[in-house]
């Protein structure tokens, strides 16, 4: 897994970035690995309130967590404790109702339905745009992300940059609007490109708007009017935009498992034709998963290649070299969903297909879909709990990463980081 060499940069004249991958409800992960970094950077006797990262940017989910941050970096911890307490407290109604699921009997799969063309038919009668309506969402967003401080926040230097992207469903683009000072420019790529802009809610609702399941945002794009979905989406590069914001050195928080193991991955784990939810949920998993995994190995390709450079000629090339520390669920997040898919309302446990959710977690074929929708709190605590868990398992690089110092005064471990939680 990437890292940073035992040598660190100087610190005081490098920007650092924070990535914020997607994955629906998977993104609960991340607010623990936060507060494991408060944690850390109080026990190395830090006394700053202002966050530890100048650029910040988020994909679907990640770009609420991404947001709601940037919204409060001059107070690190304390937003860091409000982000984990709306996600320690969520129910899915707060995110999204199931009404438009109600043309579905709880008691007809999917599959059924649909072989049937029922499920068809009465989705065209109903007009219907997605599977749930995520109106909640935007209430949740207003009470968790006060978008107007963030003029004030640039402009006092407590933040360089906040960054969230979107896939146009129209122009097939993947767009990441930013908001940051004057002197960033734009940035164009084969099917990326960057906007500046004044985020809003709005912006976030794309970003996080999960194919099918949840309805497409309308966005202002150079005067016209286009209907963006979630960024993960066609993302083939989750830490450009960071990059191209300035970041010196990026720490960038998965949502699932980097390597799996090998007797997870035999041909029987999963035995039997897949259910139409597991093929959703794989198709999920390529779409949320897969691309940080491949923009990590590319970013390491590009660093080992500048090592081999001299440093008197590396300004002939526009390469440069990036510090990457990533951080990764250690457990199969699908695993856990196993566990809680239960708790999902009776309309989404009928659209996984399956009339009882999974009890063992062997039994994974509507858990991956399930992860992904599983806004309970139950599930987003022990979530939470091992993105800390994991975070203090790698403290060490954590620490290099920042450049800070244990004190041998302060608490340090798990207990202490509960306790603070």
């Amino acid at each position: 897994m990437p890292s940073v060499p035992n040598d660190p940069p100087s610190f005081e004249s490098s920007a650092t970035g924070l990535v914020l991958t997607g994955g629906g409800a998977r993104a609960a992960y991340q607010v623990g690995v936060l507060q494991a970094i408060g944690r850390l950077r109080r026990s190395a006797g830090g006394r700053s309130r202002f966050s530890p990262f100048q650029i910040i940017t988020g994909t679907s989910a990640g770009a609420i967590n991404a947001a709601a941050l940037a919204c409060g970096a001059d107070d690190f911890e304390a937003t860091v404790r409000m982000i984990g307490r709306a996600w320690s407290g969520l129910g899915p109604g707060q995110v999204y109702r199931a009404d438009a699921l109600s043309v579905v009997r709880s008691d007809a799969p999917w599959a059924r339905l649909l072989s049937a063309g029922w499920l068809i038919a009465r989705w065209r009668r109903s007009g219907l745009r997605s599977l749930l309506d995520n109106t909640p969402l935007r209430q949740l967003l207003a009470q968790m992300v006060p978008l107007q401080r963030l003029d004030e926040l640039m402009a006092k230097g407590h933040l360089d940059a906040l960054a969230v992207t979107a896939s146009s469903y129209g122009s097939g683009e993947h767009v990441t609007f930013y908001q940051a000072g004057p002197q960033q420019q734009p940035w164009v790529r084969s099917k990326r490109t960057a906007v500046p802009v004044r985020i809003t809610h709005d912006h976030l609702l794309a970003s996080s708007a999960i194919p099918f399941v949840f309805p497409a945002t309308a966005l202002d794009v150079g005067g016209h009017l286009e209907y963006f979905g979630d960024g993960s989406m066609r993302q083939s590069a989750p830490l450009s935009a960071a990059i191209h914001l300035g970041a010196q050195r990026i720490l960038a928080i998965g949502s699932g498992r980097i390597q799996e193991p090998q007797d997870l991955l035999a041909p029987n784990a999963l035995s039997g034709y897949p259910s139409l939810a597991q093929i959703a949920g794989h198709t999920l998993s390529s779409i949320f998963l897969d691309s940080l995994t491949a923009d990590v190995e590319r970013l390491s390709r590009i660093n080992a290649t500048l090592a081999l450079i001299p440093l008197e000629e590396r300004h002939r090339t526009a390469l440069r070299h990036v510090e990457l520390l990533l951080i990764a669920p250690s457990q199969r997040v699908d695993v856990i969903a196993a566990r809680h898919a239960h708790a999902l309302p009776p309309a989404v446990r009928s659209l996984l297909g399956e009339p009882s959710m999974p009890r063992a977690a062997e039994e994974l074929k509507g858990a991956a879909l399930a992860s992904y929708l599983l806004f309970e709190k139950a599930f987003t605590r022990e979530l939470i709990a091992l993105g800390r868990s994991d975070a203090m398992e790698r403290r060490d690089a954590i620490r290099r990463f920042f450049g800070w110092k244990r004190s041998e005064a302060a608490p340090d471990g798990l207990r202490a980081l509960r306790r603070d939680a």
